[in-house]
């Protein structure tokens, strides 16, 4: 039986080296041939942290069915980095305000994972915080349909990443996915999830090449 992860787990993990990771890493075929004409577009999201009595949870989002793109589905707070954003953490602490109603004042960060490319175009910077446990989320309806913790353990535990495949474009790809409690955490939520839980297993097992 695993034991719990604890914040010194995953202060550990994000020191590690980073690296590059993508929604082409399971088809990197695919990304022969896609149109870089226009550079990714930086964007960054918070990986919220809050410690409870069972253990580290993660807060997470679902979009709006209403929404133009990624309808309905489970996210991280955070968004597109813009111009007067200091850097990638103010990027993602300014969105999860805006988005869950998250102070600033009430994560303390530790620090960034691997960037991840995804196929809309984006370059996401994810931001590793903790979060105070007594906060309360204030949604904006427009962009968040619902906040919630799902339990760091769960997902970062190997047996539940599911791989997946689905058509885009008239091509089957492959994609990760986490179920739990009825959601479907899939797409590059799923593929940051799994960048965190590389590096929490590279640790366990030292002598291992990430």
């Amino acid at each position: 039986m695993r034991r719990a992860l604890t914040r010194t787990d995953i202060e550990r993990a994000v020191r590690r080296t980073r690296a590059r990771r993508s929604d082409y890493d399971l088809d990197p075929e695919f990304k022969i041939g896609v149109n870089r004409s226009r550079p990714l577009r930086p964007a960054a999201i918070l990986c919220g942290l809050v410690e409870r009595r069972r253990g580290l949870s993660v807060i997470l989002t679902k979009r709006p069915e209403t929404m133009r793109e990624h309808a309905g589905q489970i996210a991280f707070p955070g968004g597109k980095i813009d111009p007067e954003d200091r850097d990638p953490v103010a990027a993602a602490l300014r969105e999860a305000e805006e988005e869950i109603g998250l102070a600033s004042g009430a994560v303390e960060v530790i620090g960034p994972i691997d960037p991840y490319e995804t196929g809309t175009g984006f370059r996401i910077e994810p931001i590793v915080g903790m979060v105070d446990p007594g906060f309360v989320p204030r949604l904006e309806p427009l962009e968040v349909e619902e906040a919630f913790e799902a339990p760091l353990d769960f997902l970062m535990d190997p047996v539940n990443l599911q791989l997946l495949s689905g058509t885009w474009g008239g091509r089957k790809r492959r994609y990760y996915a986490i179920p739990w409690n009825g959601r479907h955490i899939w797409g590059a939520t799923a593929g940051m999830l799994k960048s965190l839980a590389d590096r929490l297993a590279a640790d366990e097992n030292p002598g291992e090449e990430e």
